[in-house]
């Protein structure tokens, strides 16, 4: 199944102004990860990255350097492949993409997986092809479609955030994506 520009914006009406820089790079994505396979994939991925990316409005992670140092030190830091010993990898590698990849160790993975130098070009994830490719990278590598087979859209919140942030939300477009895409 593939989107049009018109239908993204339906979903997701503050997206207008990036709708069309992103449709495409959105449908090559979830062909690639096999997303488009079906409309429900397409709804659930479409809900997930609306509400990460601030309906495709943010490609970074919000916050300056002191919100983005928790990456620097610590439990978090360690657990995401940053060093206490290279300062800075909390914001050199904070999150990017429409899934906000987030550290050294997965902007390691996810550049391996997609041939991008991630590690030394972390930019690259803000921009549209990169962005949605990490974004479908992401939702395969953690069997999210298999979960939206199974209609289990927070566990599916949990992998991405890690919690339920923004539940009702994700929950909202989800909704709508399924709508408008004629998708029960």
């Amino acid at each position: 199944m593939q989107i049009t520009a018109d239908q993204l914006v339906a979903i997701m009406p503050e997206a207008r102004p990036r709708a069309g820089l992103f449709v495409e790079p959105l449908n090559a994505a979830m062909a690639e990860f096999g997303i488009a396979d079906n409309g429900r994939r397409v709804a659930a991925f479409l809900a997930q990255i609306g509400h990460e990316s601030n309906r495709l409005l943010w490609t970074r992670e919000r916050g300056g350097n002191a919100y983005l140092a928790k990456y620097d030190t610590g439990k978090l830091a360690t657990a995401l492949g940053n060093t206490p010993e290279a300062d800075g990898d909390g914001q050199l590698y904070c999150g990017r993409g429409l899934i906000q990849i987030t550290g050294h160790r997965n902007y390691l993975l996810c550049g391996t997986a997609l041939q991008l130098d991630l590690l030394n070009q972390p930019w690259l994830l803000e921009q549209p092809l990169a962005a949605c490719r990490s974004a479908g990278w992401f939702w395969h590598n953690n069997y999210l479609s298999g979960l939206t087979d199974k209609d289990a859209f927070d566990t599916i919140t949990q992998r991405i955030n890690g919690g339920q942030n923004g539940r009702d939300d994700r929950r909202a477009l989800w909704l709508k994506a399924r709508q408008i895409l004629e998708v029960k």
